[in-house]
């Protein structure tokens, strides 16, 4: 009996077809969707993210809290300083968002100064790297997880910059940013063997050089410059890419399912509020900024 050849690629164009001619978004989207589900799902929940997706609503937790930290910045650049967009001194210094260590009686700067920024390379950084992921992961997740994981990882960013570099002012959107970032670092690593090899490295490779450039920067600005103005801590980076790393894996993770049915969620629920009560016991009674 003869056999004829199967052509595999011919099969898995088919499938795409398939798949796309089950989606709900309009026709201009559909390409941009399949894209989307390579990059943020493994392959068991790309056919319903698919079937699901749609054009509306559009991302607008990520949007709107990049156009807030954009108008913040320009606010400060423009108005409260001779126009000066690489380094941003008295002005920020001075911002009721910005967390001081004199000033952490005054609890919403915990979370405030993601709106402010340093310079005009740590506003596009910021804003450019969560827009790339964010507004993907937005598509997939929806606003509520996202912005649990983004702000979660803002509080986490700010209190480890209380604890370990506590004499020093924080600025900038870099604790969301990372944990965005660790949460999806996490299910690249988990989800690996299911990806098209070449694939899954180039999306490791991407995140590393994002983040060995940016820490660099951070910890160039932090340490090494020489530039007149007040220092600005570097270590919410960590506190947010831990958040991600935990909470945020468990979240993107998920998709599909309910988070409050997740043992997984409720343990890292658990330890971020330990680790939340133990950084207000410390700021309280132990920080040297006192």
């Amino acid at each position: 009996m003869d056999f004829e050849p199967v052509d595999e690629d011919a099969e898995s164009q088919q499938g795409e077809l398939e798949v796309q001619g089950n989606c709900k978004a309009c026709s201009g989207c559909q390409k941009f969707h399949l894209t989307v589900s390579k990059w943020m799902l493994p392959e068991h929940s790309r056919d319903i993210y698919l079937e699901r997706a749609n054009c509306i609503p559009p991302p607008i937790f990520i949007i709107l809290i990049s156009i807030a930290e954009v108008a913040v910045f320009i606010y400060y650049a423009y108005w409260m300083t001779d126009k000066q967009l690489m380094t941003l001194d008295e002005g920020i210094w001075n911002s009721p968002f910005t967390y001081r260590p004199d000033k952490r009686q005054e609890a919403w700067r915990f979370t405030s100064y993601m709106l402010v920024h340093a310079g005009v390379q740590h506003i596009l950084g910021n804003v450019f790297l969560q827009l790339l992921l964010g507004i993907q992961l937005e598509l997939v997740h929806k606003g509520l997880r996202v912005g649990l994981v983004y702000i979660a990882g803002v509080i986490a960013g700010s209190l480890a910059s209380s604890i370990f570099d506590p004499l020093i002012a924080l600025v900038g959107a870099s604790g969301g940013v990372y944990a965005l970032i660790g949460g999806y670092f996490m299910n690249v690593i988990v989800n690996f063997d299911k990806m098209i090899p070449l694939f899954g490295v180039f999306r490791l490779l991407s995140i590393v050089a994002i983040v060995g450039t940016d820490v660099g920067f951070a910890l160039y600005r932090r340490f090494l410059s020489n530039a007149v103005g007040h220092s600005v801590s570097f270590v919410a980076h960590i506190g947010g890419g831990l958040a991600g790393m935990t909470i945020g894996y468990v979240v993107f993770s998920s998709y599909n399912q309910s988070l409050v049915k997740d043992p997984r969620f409720w343990i890292c629920i658990v330890a971020y509020v330990v680790c939340f009560l133990f950084a207000v016991l410390f700021n309280i009674f132990l920080s040297p900024a006192s």
